[in-house]
């Protein structure tokens, strides 16, 4: 599956962006789907993800609470809401799809990955 990430932008502390990855394929839905985030000079760490229904979610304990994952299985489309931003969110976010739903929280996971987009929050 080929993913393509938009959405991403600059936004002042407290405030809110969505992110949005599209995917082509006939077989979006059955893929977990997962967002990732990479700051400058540290390792990409696990943000969100959500099971092929929508049933489940996950998230990293700094942005429980204020970030939502969703899918539109119909639009082939994985958002993340992303509410009282602050200016340690800021990063590349990347979206991936996992073909078997396993290792949610780990890149081992997940095998195609969106080309990422930028996030900058500002104090």
């Amino acid at each position: 599956v080929q993913l393509q990430a938009s959405g991403g932008g600059s936004a002042q502390a407290g405030g809110s962006l969505r992110l949005a990855c599209a995917a082509s394929g006939r077989t979006f839905s059955s893929y977990g789907l997962g967002w990732f985030r990479q700051a400058p000079e540290k390792e990409r760490e696990f943000v969100a993800a959500i099971s092929r229904s929508g049933g489940s979610t996950f998230y990293t304990g700094s942005v429980k609470g204020r970030f939502t994952i969703a899918r539109d299985n119909a639009k082939n489309t994985v958002y993340l809401q992303m509410n009282s931003l602050k200016p340690e969110d800021t990063a590349v976010y990347y979206c991936a799809a996992n073909p078997r739903e396993s290792f949610m929280s780990r890149p081992e996971g997940y095998t195609d990955w969106g080309q990422g987009t930028q996030v900058t929050v500002s104090s």
